[in-house]
């Protein structure tokens, strides 16, 4: 088994879009060879939610643009959405022709299990969950998928994660909650490692102990390491381009909503509209600004959901909102051309 080096020119991969893609890489593409590979990285700011969840329901995406926090969707279904920063451990097993364990998350759990156990810390996986815990609080939520022969297993390791950080970006919308779209997330209560492990053990310092206990080594140099190369790269930056880098996948793709476009508008990016229509009105209707909106988006959303999907029903619908820094003239022509191109149409 390797180890998987997330860097690039030298230099560690914090994008949780690109990690993620990396994921899907490794088990569709690349087939490392013997038993695959492990990957232990870091993310920037960012949540991550499941290839079927709603994240209208899951996320406060006003705090999430507003803080710069970058939303990932999984490529698989399982999951729920997570946050994930810089005081946070990601670990993924790739194994590659090996399905054997899939479900089996006590198994990929152990290693790092064991290697915190070492540490002085009393943690186990909670009964009939793959969620780990220490004290009976999360401290890992782990995920698994697989694609043929090959799967991805894996999850979190929270050291120093901002706790008030990811209770305010995974508020839930109870309106959208009540709808029932997709898989919804089973909240727990969560809890960092930092004051439990020896003084002044550093996130590296914990990396380094996971790393030696997963490979059964004395020293990370002993780990046998595969690097990207050219090649790897090129595919994992097509997949980025054409797919999993795009707004449309991460934001657009979410169950009950079957359209999604964007625009820059005069005063900022309208990261997209996402909605669905049945025989001419509009059943559903999203909106997600990239800046801070002055008057009530949400009460054209009310309004347009209902009503006719034509120019006249949008330009009434818009006007209930008191918009100040978005042209109303704007944003009907954006909704409009919206209904007129094909192009966004999810599948």
């Amino acid at each position: 088994m390797y180890l998987v080096d997330i860097k690039r020119n030298g230099k560690p991969v914090y994008d949780a879009r690109v990690n993620q893609s990396i994921d899907n890489y490794l088990v569709n593409d690349l087939k490392l060879p013997g038993r695959g590979g492990f990957m232990l990285y870091i993310n920037r700011p960012s949540v991550i939610i499941g290839k079927n969840q709603n994240v209208w329901a899951e996320v406060d995406t006003d705090y999430l643009h507003e803080n710069d926090i970058e939303l990932v969707r999984r490529t698989s279904g399982g999951g729920g959405a997570v946050y994930h920063d810089l005081g946070n451990l990601v670990f993924e097993n790739i194994l590659v022709d090996d399905t054997s364990h899939f479900n089996d998350y006590s198994y990929f759990a152990e290693p790092v299990l064991k290697a915190l156990q070492k540490l002085g810390l009393d943690v186990s996986m909670k009964e009939n969950s793959s969620d780990l815990i220490l004290d009976g609080k999360k401290f890992s939520g782990m995920t698994m998928f697989k694609n043929g022969n090959n799967l991805a297993a894996g999850g979190t390791v929270m050291y120093d994660l901002n706790v008030d950080a990811a209770k305010h970006v995974l508020t839930e919308d109870p309106a959208e909650k009540d709808k029932k779209l997709g898989v919804a997330s089973k909240r727990s209560q969560i809890i960092n490692l930092k004051d439990f492990l020896p003084n002044d053990m550093t996130i590296e310092d914990l990396r380094e102990a996971i790393l030696k206990e997963v490979f059964d080594v004395d020293s990370v140099d002993d780990i046998e390491t595969y690097e990207f190369n050219s090649q790897d790269w090129d595919i994992i930056d097509k997949r980025l381009a054409d797919e999993y880098g795009t707004d449309e996948w991460n934001f657009g793709r979410n169950p009950g909503y079957d359209r999604y476009f964007d625009s820059d508008l005069a005063n900022g990016k309208m990261g997209g509209i996402n909605f669905s229509i049945d025989t001419g009105f509009f059943t559903r209707f999203k909106f997600n600004p990239f800046f801070k909106v002055e008057g009530d988006l949400h009460a054209v959303e009310e309004s347009l959901v209902g009503g006719a999907a034509n120019e006249e029903g949008i330009k009434a619908a818009v006007s209930v909102g008191h918009l100040k820094n978005i042209s109303e003239s704007e944003l009907t022509d954006f909704i409009v051309r919206s209904l007129q191109d094909n192009q966004g149409l999810i599948s």
